[in-house]
């Protein structure tokens, strides 16, 4: 199956972000901590050029705390300020705006040195589909400004958004790219919910979920859903739909016959991992 999302929207969002850049002092880039590489747009580095970043690993209590911390060492070896937050519940939130002057503290020094009075600190918000911007901004500004969503492509325009200090944000609509080269990416942006379920095979989704997490965290599924035996074989798809199936039975996903639906048993496990369910997981690590 070959995954790709690109609406109309998108487009016009990378030409709004490059008109506005000149109005910008920095951006804060929103990557999922559970995959920050395949979360992380590469149309991005020439879109925004040389503007100072801060990298917020979004969604760090849903993801493998120890891959996590590896994600931060790799992006501050590459010369990037980086920081871990979880938009739901605000932990690491009220740090950001401290993250933001370190990064523009050269210009604001500069401004104090001439005797001015350094003006708000405007900061654009980038990151795909269902990263969280919209919680990240609601929960910055203390009120629920921007639309959120547990679906993709629920901001469409933007909007100038004050925080009550001296910081301002623009939120921008999620912008994916036109190609996957690598269909892995496409896969694993899927099992968290970065495209849209519509225009997907859930049934390959959730099989590839199976196949990738089992590798490391198959216990849980052996735990949650009552599995005795894990598969010898990941590569034998056999064995993954008997693990399926097995899902299906413990949740009641039959049909006729007492046959699995696999659809549904599908959109079960995809829901149940998504939401934490089995517990915190990182589909790709610094590396590997």
């Amino acid at each position: 199956m070959t995954i790709q999302w690109f609406p109309g929207h998108m487009t016009k969002a990378r030409r709004q972000i490059e008109d506005k850049l000149k109005l910008i002092d920095v951006v804060i880039e929103l990557l999922d901590a559970r995959l920050p590489l395949s979360s992380r747009n590469p149309m991005i580095d020439d879109i925004l050029k040389d503007k100072p970043r801060l990298i917020i690993l979004n969604k760090s209590d849903l993801a493998d705390a120890e891959a996590t911390k590896k994600w931060l060492a790799y992006f501050r070896a590459e010369g990037h300020v980086a920081h871990p937050v979880d938009a739901s519940t605000g932990s690491g939130v009220k740090e950001i705006p401290d993250q933001v002057r370190l990064l523009l503290k050269e210009k604001i020094d500069r401004q104090i040195a001439k005797g001015m009075n350094p003006r708000a600190m405007r900061a654009l918000i980038v990151g795909i589909p269902n990263v969280g911007k919209s919680t990240l901004i609601n929960r910055m500004a203390g009120k629920n400004i921007a639309a959120t969503g547990d679906r993709p492509g629920v901001t469409k325009g933007q909007q100038w958004i004050k925080t009550g200090g001296d910081l301002e944000l623009l939120d921008t609509p999620g912008i994916l790219w036109p190609k996957f080269e690598d269909q892995m990416v496409g896969y694993r942006l899927a099992i968290t919910g970065a495209i849209r379920e519509e225009i997907l095979n859930v049934e390959d989704i959730a099989f590839y979920a199976i196949k990738f997490l089992m590798q490391d965290y198959g216990d849980r599924f052996k735990e949650r859903y009552g599995i005795e035996k894990l598969p010898e074989d990941l590569d034998n798809p056999d064995e993954i739909v008997t693990v399926m199936e097995a899902i299906g039975r413990k949740r009641g996903c039959l049909v006729s016959g007492g046959r699995v639906d696999l659809e549904k048993a599908s959109r079960t496990l995809l829901h149940e991992l998504r939401a934490g369910k089995l517990g915190r997981f990182s589909l790709e690590a610094p590396g590997k």
